[in-house]
């Protein structure tokens, strides 16, 4: 498949609120009205970056989980964003690539931001995720992440198309996300999309928002308005990034190296 179409729901997110995040989102998803390939979710889009692990917490067969898997049936499209989600004891912050068929893939939160404490109430990823679909390989990450370019970095063992970031990322370390996101296009030769929410969470912090699909030259493809709730909607052409690699391949004199996790 040469192209990828993607929506990105820039929402703001009530605090600790399952309920609530889920039928406003459900009218998002509902507002897109031509077809697309992927829907794409903020993290933790269900309560919003809640350190309130054990009480927020939900199974694979819980309220949220659920709501995606009916939302990918309805819309006949993949929807991913992360949830919070307890197995075996432990809780995860959790992206999870939902299918039209009730099918989905996770991807477990490898980096916790232990600035807010995330380290003492889930448990750390240990496995990258690169999904395929429709002819392309779809790299999974969450927030934090990002500042962590070896554990993004696209190898031949690990070969992708399109680097994928859902994150609660604060409007004060927006710099950050502006930058590293091109980075990670341009040392990747990949297209990249930064998904963030917006408004201010339970402890009063502001987030702007900020997302944006990126190509694999690190060029703005589209964005958001900084605080504005909004869908975004992009194509990717798969023919367009083969011929950027083949005319440019930087990746013939990549650095070997075995990450170990």
């Amino acid at each position: 498949m040469d192209e990828l179409k993607l929506a990105l729901i820039q929402v703001p997110l009530v605090w600790e609120n399952k309920t609530e995040n889920l039928r406003l989102l459900g009218t998002w998803v509902d507002s897109i009205s031509s077809p697309v390939d992927i829907i794409v979710l903020p993290e933790m889009f269900s309560t919003g970056f809640s350190m309130n692990s054990q009480k927020l917490a939900e199974t694979m067969e819980g309220d949220g989980v659920s709501w995606m898997r009916s939302h990918a049936l309805q819309k006949n499209c993949i929807i991913c964003g992360s949830l919070i989600i307890e197995e075996n004891g432990k809780c995860f912050n959790r992206l999870i690539w939902m299918t039209p068929d009730g099918n989905c893939t996770v991807y477990d939160k490898r980096h916790l931001f232990r600035m807010a404490g995330e380290n003492e109430h889930y448990s750390d990823g240990k496995h990258k995720v690169i999904v395929p679909f429709k002819e392309w390989n779809i790299c999974l990450q969450v927030c934090y992440d990002l500042r962590f370019p070896v554990w993004s970095r696209r190898t031949r063992q690990e070969n992708y198309d399109l680097l994928l970031y859902v994150a609660n990322w604060p409007e004060r370390r927006n710099h950050a996300w502006k930058s590293l996101l091109p980075a990670r296009a341009i040392e990747n030769q990949s297209y990249v999309v930064g998904l963030n929410r917006v408004g201010l969470d339970g402890n009063n912090i502001n987030y702007s928002g900020d997302s944006v699909a990126l190509n694999f030259l690190g060029e703005t493809l589209i964005s958001a308005n900084p605080g504005e709730a909004a869908v975004l909607q992009v194509t990717l052409s798969k023919p367009e990034l083969l011929h950027f690699r083949k005319s440019f391949p930087a990746e013939q004199d990549a650095d070997q190296f075995i990450l170990n996790v």
